[in-house]
């Protein structure tokens, strides 16, 4: 997820639980590329608890990272201040503007929090049942029953299929940040505002170009968070391996620490962002951009690099990944302080 979640990304994706992956009772992560072993199935979680742990954990996300999202988006789509560094322009923003105006476009990826993190638990369990099924092929009934235990392959794979339904909401929550954030570089220019807020720009643009104009970008989106997905659950699930391993804890009944739950959570982001961001300029580029400018992705990516170069590629790279640790540390530890609170509902 790269929610603002993007990052939740995001991702949507920042999704996973410090245990074993929260879905199909039977299934653990693995780095081994064992097909399966004998060990007990893990007690399966209320689907309201893992819708709600999750909104709490992406809100988290959303509220730590927002900040530097919006410099990154400027960055991105060549604001006034687009070249001055990181903290130089979060600062300037925060002087002039305030504390709404370095918050300015959130209420978007706020709004879609909840549900694109519910879908991407949904649909990642999904993706981890269908590679277990293709895993078991040619098994016996027996050797079904058994606990299946993914390889690194195959969580890759189920996080490339769980961005699949969750760019459904991503994409026209992403397209309302961007034109909002960008709004904000047109005003400090001296322009005048033509957006209210979130709801006066969606109103706007489903009037101006209909439902297609509002999921403008939806490919983009979709092109940057497949490689994002699949970086990040990558990432998380080796470093939480290690992680277990340095702490001498049993991947199958151990929990880690909070503090190792905030390493794992903060490098399997900057290895997600670090992995997407070049999709991620084009689709801003994509959605912020007039209508009929662009005929299309490839022609962002043709003008991008005949204006800029392919270092415009990078453009917001230092926010993306500054903003990713601490982001995606926020979603796991608030995802999991939740999921304590509410362990009554299993």
């Amino acid at each position: 997820m790269t929610a603002t979640t993007s990052e939740t990304k995001s991702s949507n994706v920042e999704l996973k639980t410090v245990q074993s992956i929260p879905s199909s009772a039977g299934i653990e992560a693995d780095n081994s590329g064992e097909c399966c072993k004998k060990v007990d199935a893990p007690k399966s979680e209320s689907a309201l608890k893992s819708f709600i742990s999750g909104g709490v954990g992406g809100a988290c996300c959303v509220m730590v990272g927002h900040p530097l999202d919006l410099v990154k988006v400027r960055m991105q789509t060549g604001g006034a201040a687009a070249s001055s560094s990181v903290f130089g322009m979060l600062s300037k923003t925060l002087a002039k503007e305030g504390i709404r105006g370095i918050y300015r476009g959130v209420s978007a990826p706020l709004t879609a929090v909840t549900p694109m993190f519910a879908v991407s638990f949904w649909s990642y369990d999904v993706g981890q049942r269908i590679v277990k099924g293709y895993g078991q092929r040619g098994m016996t009934a027996e050797e079904k029953e058994r606990k299946y235990v993914l390889s690194m392959g195959e969580i890759c794979m189920a996080g490339a299929i769980s961005a699949i339904p969750t760019t459904g909401i991503m994409a026209p929550s992403e397209r309302i940040k961007c034109l909002l954030q960008v709004q904000a570089n047109e005003v400090e220019k001296g322009g005048t505002a033509k957006y209210t807020g979130m709801l006066d720009c969606a109103k706007q643009v489903l009037k101006e170009g209909g439902v297609q104009s509002l999921f403008k970008g939806t490919g983009a989106t979709l092109f940057r968070d497949i490689p994002g997905t699949i970086a990040y659950f990558g990432t998380y699930e080796l470093v939480k391996k290690e992680l277990m391993k340095i702490q001498g804890i049993d991947p199958n009944k151990g929990q880690l620490s909070p503090i190792a739950v905030l390493t794992a959570g903060g490098l399997a982001g900057m290895a997600c962002w670090g992995v997407c961001i070049p999709a991620d300029v084009i689709k801003s580029r994509y959605q912020t951009a007039p209508e009929g400018k662009y005929s299309g992705l490839y022609d962002v990516y043709k003008t991008l690099i005949k204006e800029e170069g392919y270092g415009g590629l990078v453009k917001g790279m230092r926010p993306a990944l500054i903003r990713a640790f601490p982001a995606n540390a926020a979603c796991f530890f608030g995802m999991e302080v939740s999921k304590k609170a509410l362990g009554f509902m299993d």
